[in-house]
């Protein structure tokens, strides 16, 4: 089931941009291991879904995977073959924006050498490359 939100106050969005690196969402807070991204742009709410089945599947039901990004913003398209003018088209599509650094996934209570080959099997599906985060201990 794609990901989307209940309700939204103005369903069409301006286009943003996504400069800078992540201040927030780039440390691992509820698993043990984690999935960064080390690019910007958008994610679509396909491809957070096809990342969590394939994190899911792999694990058979063992440890607890967690999804940190939400699809927020709407995406618009036209119809093909439409002149210009007549107003913004209609929401095609959910994405969420990512910066560098940004956690997507965190996986929790399995070994070490097993979050590494779920998370190689998720970054295949996401569209920039990411890379394998542990938790830092705290102080």
């Amino acid at each position: 089931m794609a990901m989307l939100p209940a309700r939204v106050k103005y369903r069409k969005m301006h286009r943003s941009s996504t400069k800078g690196v992540a201040t927030r969402g780039n440390t691992v807070a509820y698993g043990d291991y984690g999935l960064q991204v080390l690019e910007g742009g958008r994610i679509t709410a396909r491809q957070i879904e096809a990342g969590r089945m394939a994190a899911t599947h792999f694990l058979s039901r063992q440890g607890r995977v967690f999804i940190r990004i939400f699809p927020h913003k709407s995406i618009t398209s036209k119809p093909l073959e439409t002149r210009m003018g007549k107003g913004k088209g209609e929401v095609d599509h959910w994405v969420a924006l990512v910066k560098p650094g940004t956690i997507l996934y965190e996986i929790g209570e399995i070994p070490e050498d097993m979050a590494r080959r779920a998370f190689s099997r998720v970054a295949h599906k996401m569209p920039f490359r990411c890379r394998f985060v542990k938790r830092r201990p705290s102080l």
